[in-house]
This record gives C-alpha cells, sequence and structure tokens, in this order.
C-alpha cells in the first residue's frame, strides 16, 4: 500500500498538469450532466415495514388522487378577548381572507372554516385549510405572498391571524451556516500552517470535490430518487473530511521537506504515509455510512451511500490532485523558516518539541488520573441518555418568533393540545356485507379509548369499500401518554376488528413519529455490531494489534453516548437551550442517534488512523512504545486539533440556524467531535497504551500470519535504494531548494 501510494504522489508531482485538468474535465462533466438533469427528487419520507406506512399506502391505493402529496397550509383566526369569531363582522374578515386565499396561484382548494366545523367549542379560535395543486418543493414564492398578504389584511381587521404548515416552510438551510465553517476552517489552517497556500490548499481541494460529489448527486438524483438532504449530508462530509485529509498530506509534505527531501520526493513520501492513513481512515466513514442501509430506511440509505461517495472523491482528491499541486508550487506550502531554508540547502527539523510532546508527556507520567478522569467525566455527561425520549419535532419545535410556532400554539389552546397530532384511522372494509356498518362500530370503539376527545365523520371512497376518520388524542403529539394511547387503540384492535367485520390501521403524522422511533430504536444495536465489526477488523489489519481496535471501538462508544447524552441535556431536559435559541424542549429527533453512530463514528476512526497509525510507524521504526507515543504526538497532535478544530467549526456552524432540528444535528455533531478528539483520542488513547506499553502492539502468531500486511506505516519506503532512486525507476529528484 504504501509503496503504491508513494509511487501515486510522485506520479502526479511529475505529471501535475495532467492531474489538473483530469480534475477540471471531471468537475466540467459532472456540472454539464448536472444542468442537464431534473435535480433532487421531492420523493415523499417513506419507511417500509412499519404500520403508519402500511396504512398511508393503503389509502393512497383505495382513494386515487385523494390523498396526493398536495402541500398543505393552515391559516389560523383568533377573534380579540371577550369576543367570537362568529360574530358578524369578525366572521366577514375571514370569509374576505377565505376567498383571497382561494384565488391565489397553484392553489386547489381552501376549506371555510363556518361550513367545515373548524370553529373551537368557544368560539374563539377558527382555522382553514389550504390545499395546492403541487407538491411541497413546487410551492412558489408567489403563492407563499398570498398567504401572508390575506394573513396581514385580516390582522389589520383586528384579528389574530398566523399560518402554518408544511407549504410555507422555507426550506433553506446551510447556505450562511457552511461560510461560516469555511471562514473559521481558513482561520484555524493558517494559524496551523502560518502559510496562506498551505492554509489555502485545502480548502481549495476540498471545495473542489465537494463541487465534484454535489454535480454528480444532482445528475443521478432524478434517476435514484436522492432528495435535497442527500446533497446536504454529502456537503457537510465532503467539506470536513477533504479539508483534513489534504490537511493530513500537507502537513506530512511540510514536514519532509523539512528533512531535507527534495520536493518530488517530499510528495511521493508524503502520499505513501499520511495518503495510507487516509485510504483506510475514508474506508471507516465509507463503511459507516454505507452501514446505514442496515436500519431499512431507504431515505437514510440513499443518504449514506451519497454522503460515502462524496468521501471517496476526497480521498481521490487528497491523493491526486494535493501532490499535483506540490508540483506547481513546491516551496508555497511551507513556512517561511522552511522556504528560506529551501533556497539556502539548510535543514529545518520542524517541532523537535512542541505542545504534543509536552501533552504526551504529562500523560505518559500521569496514565491512571488522565484515563479515570477522562472516562468518569463522558460517563456523566451521557447519564441523560437514560431519559433519551425520541420523536419528530414539528412546529412546536420552533422559535416563538415564527408565525408556524404561534399557529401551533393557537391551534392548541383552542382546540386542545391533540389537535395537531390527530391519528389517521383507515377502515379496510372490502368483502364486508355491511361496510358502513363496520366502519361505525370501529368508530365507536376508537372514540370510547381512554385519551380520545374526538372522531371525525368517516370519508368513504368511491368504492364504498375503504373509509377514513380522524380520532383526536387530549394530549399533544410528544406527550407520551399520546404514545401509549396508539398503541392502547392497536392492542385492543383484534377484539374491535372481530366486532365490525373489518380491518384498520393507524397512521397519521403522530403515529409515523412514532413507528419510526420505535423501528429506528431497534436497528441501533444491529447496526452498531454490524459497523463497529466491519471496522474492528479494518484496525485490526491496518495495526496489526488486538488492544488498538478494541480501545479505538470502546473509547467511540463512550464519546457518542457523551455527545447523545449533551444533546439530551440541551434539547430535550433544556440546560443552556436558551443560549442556543431553542425555544421549545421536546423530544430527540428519531433519526439522530442513528446519525450520530454513523457519522461520528467515521469521524472518530480518522482520529484514530491518523493519530496512532503515526505511532505505529515509529514504533515499526525502532522507537520504544513510550517514545512512539511521543513521536506520534510530536507529528501528529497539532495537526489532529486543526482537523478537530476545522469539524467542530464546520458543524456549529449549523446551530445558527433558526431550524431545531438542523441546531440539534450541528450541535451534536460538534460535541461529539469535540469530546472524541479531545477527551478520547487525545487522552485515553496515550494513557491507555503508555498503561500497556508493547501489549499495544501484541498480535497471536496465527493471526498475524493470516492477515494481509498493507504497511500503512511505510516501512517498506525505508527500504528502497541507498542513491536515493525512486521505486518507480526514475531518479530521485534533485536537494532541496533547487525547485522553486
Amino acid at each position: 500500500m504504501a509503496t503504491f501510494l508513494y509511487r501515486l504522489g510522485r506520479l502526479a508531482f511529475r505529471r501535475r498538469w495532467t492531474v489538473v485538468l483530469m480534475w477540471l474535465a471531471v468537475l466540467a462533466t459532472a456540472a454539464l450532466a448536472a444542468s442537464q438533469t431534473p435535480g433532487a427528487s421531492d420523493e415523499r419520507f417513506s419507511m417500509p415495514g412499519i404500520e403508519a406506512q402500511k396504512a398511508y399506502d393503503l389509502a393512497q391505493e383505495r382513494f386515487p388522487g385523494a390523498t396526493a402529496d398536495g402541500a398543505t397550509a393552515q391559516v389560523v383566526f383568533v377573534a380579540p378577548d371577550g369576543q367570537k369569531v362568529t360574530a358578524s363582522d369578525t366572521r366577514a374578515v375571514i370569509e374576505r381572507a377565505v376567498t383571497e386565499l382561494a384565488d391565489g396561484p397553484q392553489v386547489d382548494s381552501v376549506d371555510d372554516p363556518f361550513q367545515t366545523d373548524a370553529v373551537s367549542k368557544n368560539g374563539s379560535t377558527a382555522y382553514a385549510t389550504v390545499t395546492y395543486k403541487v407538491k411541497v418543493a413546487d410551492v412558489t414564492d408567489a403563492s407563499k405572498a398570498t398567504v401572508r398578504k390575506a394573513v396581514d389584511r385580516a390582522r389589520d381587521a383586528g384579528l389574530t391571524v398566523e399560518a402554518g404548515g408544511e407549504a410555507l416552510d422555507s426550506g433553506e438551510a446551510g447556505g450562511l451556516a457552511e461560510g461560516i465553517g469555511v471562514l473559521v476552517a481558513a482561520l484555524v489552517l493558517l494559524i496551523t500552517f502560518g502559510s496562506l497556500v498551505a492554509a489555502g490548499l485545502p480548502l481549495l481541494t476540498a471545495l473542489l470535490g465537494v463541487a465534484v460529489s454535489l454535480f454528480t448527486i444532482t445528475a443521478v438524483a432524478d434517476l435514484f430518487a436522492l432528495s435535497d438532504t442527500a446533497s446536504t449530508l454529502a456537503t457537510m462530509l465532503g467539506l470536513a473530511v477533504g479539508i483534513d485529509y489534504a490537511l493530513f498530506v500537507v502537513s506530512r509534505y511540510r514536514e519532509e521537506r523539512a528533512k531535507g527531501h527534495a520536493p518530488q520526493e517530499a510528495s511521493g513520501l508524503a502520499v505513501g504515509t499520511a495518503g495510507s492513513a487516509v485510504v483506510f481512515a475514508g474506508l471507516t466513514v465509507v463503511i459507516a455510512l454505507a452501514g446505514l442501509s442496515v436500519v431499512g430506511i431507504p431515505m437514510l440509505t440513499k443518504m449514506g451511500l451519497a454522503a460515502a461517495g462524496a468521501v471517496v472523491v476526497s480521498v481521490l482528491v487528497a491523493l491526486t490532485l494535493v501532490p499535483a499541486l506540490f508540483g506547481m508550487w513546491p516551496n508555497a506550502a511551507l513556512s517561511r523558516a522552511s522556504r528560506k531554508a529551501a533556497r539556502t540547502g539548510r535543514l529545518v527539523e520542524e517541532g523537535a518539541r512542541n505542545g504534543g510532546t509536552r501533552w504526551s508527556g504529562f500523560v505518559q507520567r500521569h496514565p491512571v488520573p488522565v484515563l479515570v478522569l477522562s472516562v468518569v467525566g463522558l460517563g456523566a455527561i451521557a447519564l441523560p441518555v437514560a431519559n433519551l425520549q425520541l420523536g419528530m419535532p414539528g412546529d412546536e419545535a420552533k422559535p416563538t418568533s415564527t408565525s408556524e410556532r404561534r399557529a401551533y400554539d393557537a391551534l392548541a389552546e383552542g382546540f386542545g393540545p391533540g389537535f395537531n397530532g390527530p391519528l389517521t384511522i383507515v377502515v379496510d372494509a372490502k368483502g364486508t356485507a355491511d361496510p358502513k356498518g363496520a366502519v361505525r362500530k370501529i368508530s365507536e370503539n376508537v372514540a370510547a379509548t381512554e385519551g380520545i376527545v374526538a372522531v371525525s365523520p368517516a370519508r368513504f371512497n368511491g368504492t364504498g369499500d375503504t373509509a377514513l376518520f380522524r380520532a383526536v388524542p387530549s394530549t399533544s403529539p410528544t406527550d407520551n401518554k399520546t404514545k401509549d394511547l396508539v398503541k392502547t387503540v392497536r392492542a385492543e384492535r383484534p377484539g374491535t376488528e372481530s366486532t365490525a367485520g373489518a380491518t384498520f390501521l393507524v397512521t397519521g403524522t403522530t403515529a409515523v413519529n412514532i413507528d419510526i422511533a420505535d423501528k429506528v430504536q431497534a436497528a441501533l444495536f444491529p447496526y452498531l455490531a454490524v459497523v463497529i465489526g466491519l471496522a474492528f477488523v479494518l484496525l485490526l489489519v491496518i495495526f496489526r494489534s488486538v488492544l488498538v481496535p478494541v480501545k479505538a471501538a470502546l473509547g467511540f462508544l463512550l464519546s457518542v453516548l457523551a455527545a447523545l447524552g449533551s444533546v439530551v441535556l440541551v434539547f430535550q431536559e433544556g440546560y443552556g437551550a436558551g443560549l442556543l435559541g431553542v425555544d421549545q424542549t421536546g423530544p430527540i429527533m428519531s433519526l439522530m442517534p442513528i446519525f450520530l453512530v454513523g457519522i461520528v463514528f467515521g469521524l472518530a476512526m480518522d482520529y484514530e488512523v491518523f493519530l496512532v497509525s503515526r505511532m505505529r510507524e515509529a514504533y515499526v521504526h525502532g522507537d520504544r512504545p513510550a517514545q512512539a507515543i511521543t513521536t506520534g504526538f510530536r507529528h501528529s497532535a497539532r495537526v489532529v486539533v486543526a482537523a478537530a478544530l476545522i469539524m467542530i467549526a464546520v458543524f456549529s456552524s449549523f446551530i445558527t440556524e433558526a431550524d431545531s432540528m438542523i441546531k440539534m444535528i450541528g450541535f451534536g455533531l460538534a460535541s461529539a467531535v469535540l469530546l472524541d478528539a479531545f477527551v478520547v483520542r487525545m487522552a485515553i488513547v496515550p494513557a491507555v497504551l503508555a498503561l500497556v506499553g508493547d501489549k499495544a502492539w501484541w498480535l497471536p502468531g496465527r493471526l498475524d500470519r493470516l492477515l494481509p500486511r498493507v504497511d500503512i506505516e511505510g516501512e517498506s519506503l525505508t527500504r528502497r535504494p541507498a542513491d536515493g532512486s525512486g521505486t518507480d525507476g526514475h531518479a530521485a529528484d534533485s536537494p532541496a531548494g533547487v525547485h522553486v
């Protein structure tokens, strides 16, 4: 592996223009292909295997066109204190607003609240539902503007009016956040390298890799039904790992140049050593992302594979484009002192004793206290996970400054907390002698269930063999009592179906969220087993050690549980929520644990591979265990810290977004990287290795013979001819400083 990558690094250096033009051609081809396709799909989220999805599919089949994916919005009218919406003047204002809404572009229908009984019992609140002819993604700004104008006119007449619903969501997220992340990353790189070129090179190559990935995803989005979320995740991860991978290669190139190697030779050595770590770090990320298919959620599988493709592109860019740019500007990536030394022929040994060396020495002198404090600290942060509640936050989690949140609150106050999350009952009376009688019995039984406060009249399909009706719980959609209620209705189903002679299924947004949470929880442990098992084998091959993979996996579990605990502490229990602009706490997004496990596992293994591979390299080349730890930290600690800070910056920037789910994802990922990089990899790893000594690199003889040798530490590169000729058959470069 090291020899092959060494040759690749030298080849890319020599054929720099060919490599650069090749990547530009790939970028242009992907951009052209993307411009010829419809782009991201707006396919609805689906969850095969859950009851709520089966009910939705049955309704789609039996009510063709009636349950299409047309966008909806709700306009809520609240009369002034002490008045009712049924008063003649107030009613006239509402009916005028309904007429204005119905005349808007793309509108299919608007329900008049006085004709659809959408008025609260106390007469204080009414709502009109606007149904569009198009899907959510296709609702235009002009359509949204019509709603806002109607709302403003009704407000001017003295009513409190708010608008909510999926059709009014802006769908804008990430653009400003990603820009902030890139700016912070640039600052971190500039401080780390002390050179504008060295700082700019990882950013430039990472952005090119992200552009190639996004254009490619857009080109195939319609074919594979990829959504915008796939592009968002690919951008987030592609940017983070793209910068990191280039950062490690650039750092190793500077180090090899400081040792006196000529530019082409340094390029080959950088790709042969740091590039090997990049390859296997990338593989761990790809394993974690591709492993999302185990969960059984098509959208999540597609997101994982799209992001995995972006990671592969980032690896290829780091191995080819980065050394090609070294060839164009051999000395530009060096520090000022190193550039001066290159011109004079002196050697500059960078980082002989630095912060990494001092920290490593401290940990090795006090391994037990460092280990105990780190484990206990992470365990304490992870404790709130015991109270984890999963769900899908909706408008109730949005800031109170938004009209959507105020509309949600007004409906809950006027119609009860369960109004915002009704259950939809789909009755299959096909083959039943008296379908209407069967539906009536099921409706009566559901209405009699404790916790149901209202049941709507049933609506039959054209053939009269299937019916839909809504059941409104007494509690809010995110309340645990609502979850128990859904389970009760389903548990009592056999008796109800036996009496009625027809079957029914429970769906609706609330039921869907409950089913998703249950499925994700059931899939989490199998997913962990698959991902950690595959990564264990990979790390076993890389480090030829039993202890290192075990330590890596256990450290990851600690960091991801602590990160999830911090998310629960802030977004569910409310500690520090105000500082992040979170107005309403509630359940944690159902997919959050899977996201954390999948994404953070891959990123955590990045740091493990980069840091420990350098220790392994030193150990293989003759250092004693303690000295190998010090060597690894001397050369890698600063770069790992910079890489972690960049990822934290990229993820933390998403906390600035208004959407609570985006805040949650950004905060969770940033917390996980922070804890994993600075506590697990920087404290627990050296403490454990210091305690076990030589045993850290022990491997049973039989297993040693069975495992393939990949030479990630570059041992084969030390056996090249003494005259310095390259292993690719070309003479070595001229001495350092000749190329400028």
